[in-house]
């Protein structure tokens, strides 16, 4: 599965314009391409390199995500994908799969989404990676993002919680979860509201 998304993401991303690559992404403050190279340090990092890395930058955590960023990035948009489309099928890694599946499908869709890219992702990955998300704060705050909300696909088998309805599709929830705000413009239901804000204060 995490092959499957990564290379799917290579494929979406071949022919881009420089315009295209330095289009802001869902990521704060990262362009697509830098979103790309920070997918790609994610994909070939391991414990032993990134430790040494955090004991470089002095324990200064988002220093140690630049400094990986920095370095998979290459000296043009070409060289960040090549980089990316080499790392694609590594199985190098410093979490859990369920984790990883969730880094390919989110940080693809911050890529994708303010390109106007589209993919339609395999329903079992999706309906695996909510059930991950609404029960887990590990990496990134999701949780607790959505305590107390009930959320209900529209795509799917997926449901979860008790509260003020979140419904629509199981890749807007996942991305609502994972506190991308903007995915809350597919979503309705009475705990819209309260998770658009959840995602804001995050």
């Amino acid at each position: 599965m995490v092959h499957a998304e990564r290379r799917a993401l290579a494929a979406d991303l071949a022919g881009l314009t420089d315009e295209q690559w330095a289009t802001p992404s869902l990521c704060a403050g990262l362009s697509v391409r830098e979103a790309l190279a920070h997918l790609t340090a994610g994909a070939s990092l391991g414990w032993g390199r990134w430790m040494a890395g955090v004991i470089k930058c002095r324990f200064d955590f988002d220093k140690q995500v630049a400094m990986r960023l920095e370095e998979r990035l290459g000296d043009s948009p070409a060289e960040t994908l090549r980089r990316f489309e080499r790392a694609a099928g590594g199985t190098t890694r410093m979490v859990g799969l369920r984790a990883v599946l969730g880094e390919a499908v989110v940080h693809g869709e911050d890529i994708r989404r303010p390109l106007g890219l589209r993919r339609d992702h395999p329903a079992e990955t999706l309906a695996l990676l909510a059930e991950y998300y609404r029960g887990s704060d590990f990496v990134v705050v999701a949780k607790r993002r959505v305590a107390d909300l009930r959320l209900a696909a529209t795509d799917g088998p997926f449901t979860a919680g008790e509260g003020p309805l979140v419904s629509g599709p199981t890749l807007a929830l996942i991305m609502a979860m994972t506190g991308r705000g903007a995915c809350c413009d597919d979503l309705s239901g009475d705990g819209v509201p309260i998770l658009r804000e959840r995602c804001a204060a995050a």
